[in-house]
């Protein structure tokens, strides 16, 4: 049944979508090593705590720009991204993998960093921007380079551009030509006026979101009381490792997690999602990250999924995972050496900080 969005649902879907902006801008701030795009993402007074680093934004934006300057292109790919905005602030988790070169006396070593962000944010003048952001470690990988990009000359059948920082990026020319094209279609453009059904149906897509999102903490922090909250009564899922109700799946997969995993960090991106009135399916990309034993397991798979809206509340009634492919390489993790200073890791269970970040909202 399609529901009237009030006020605040649209205030709040707005500071949404313009909040995850926000999070893009960041990372494209680090990887192409651009001061003032990084800072843009910030309010003034923001502050940062990176382990690291504890204090103003603005200084940490430079220092973290200034660094990243004739380094190899890093890459800072965020995804789970949680949101919950109360009037002229929010809170927001998200996930990243960082990947990241570096020059060793042993040669170069590419990393893989998985972690979450822990971010405050406000709207000032009508400007969404962080107010505060914690960084947590949960997980690294430390290989032996492999890199190899092919010098001129180039064959152009198989060119494609190649990242860089600051004006050098290819990408930067790209979005600008973009920008110039969608200039000149807005000078005719028509403004749309969105229908009841198309906003219920853009509200519903966020619940569904968020619903995901809070399947990857459960999982990742072992929370059975979070991962029970989200399936209704009768849905069923297919996991691989526990196949079942969503009751059962909540208490046998966060009893496999502490049994078994050292880590554990699900990565959610291309979601796609369609609804129906008070049904909805999807297809969502994830790359999972865990540590069992000795061993550093990534698999990349898809969830299929079906959901309902009953009594206004919209959770899970099936869950199917299909794995597409899966690598398994010796155990690499590092503590020490450039992850020292990043004191704030991952957890299982309510000692994890991401438990704290919510419960000050």
């Amino acid at each position: 049944m399609t529901t009237t969005p009030d006020a605040h649902q649209l205030h709040a879907l707005v500071a949404r979508q313009q909040i995850a902006q926000v999070l893009a801008t960041h990372s494209r701030g680090v990887d192409r090593a651009d001061f003032p795009l990084l800072a843009s993402a910030y309010h003034p007074d923001a502050t940062v705590d990176y382990g690291f680093f504890n204090g103003a934004a603005h200084e940490f934006a430079r220092i973290l720009a200034d660094a990243q300057k004739g380094t190899p292109v890093s890459l800072h790919r965020t995804s789970n991204i949680w949101i919950k905005v109360v009037g002229e602030r929010a809170w927001s988790e998200s996930y990243v993998i960082a990947y990241a070169e570096h020059a060793t006396e042993a040669g170069a070593v590419q990393r893989l960093i998985g972690g979450r962000y822990l971010d405050r944010h406000s709207c000032r003048d009508g400007v969404w921007r962080l107010d505060h952001r914690r960084y947590v470690m949960d997980w690294n990988t430390n290989r032996p380079s492999t890199a190899a990009w092919p010098e001129p000359p180039v064959d152009l059948g198989h060119f494609v551009p190649r990242g860089g920082q600051g004006a050098a990026d290819a990408g930067r020319a790209l979005l600008a030509a973009g920008a110039a094209r969608f200039s000149h279609q807005g000078e005719h453009a028509m403004t749309a006026h969105p229908t009841a059904d198309a906003l219920d149906a853009a509200l519903s897509r966020q619940a569904i979101h968020d619903l995901m999102m809070a399947y990857a903490r459960g999982v990742d922090r072992a929370d059975a009381e979070l991962l029970a909250s989200i399936f209704h009564d009768d849905a069923t899922v297919i996991s691989g490792v526990v196949n079942g109700s969503g009751a059962e799946f909540a208490a046998g997969i966060t009893a496999f997690v502490r049994a078994n995993l050292a880590r554990s960090f699900h990565s959610v991106a291309n979601e796609w999602i369609e609804v129906a009135g008070d049904k909805a399916v999807a297809e969502s990309y994830v790359i999972a990250s865990i540590t069992a034993g000795d061993q550093d397991v990534m698999t990349g798979g898809r969830y299929v999924d079906a959901f309902e809206r009953r009594a206004g509340v919209w959770k899970f009634t099936s869950r199917t995972f299909v794995m597409d492919w899966s690598s398994s390489q010796p155990a690499s993790f590092q503590s020490d050496g450039m992850y020292a200073a990043l004191t704030t890791r991952g957890c299982y269970g309510a000692n994890d900080p991401v438990y704290a970040h919510w419960a000050a909202r």
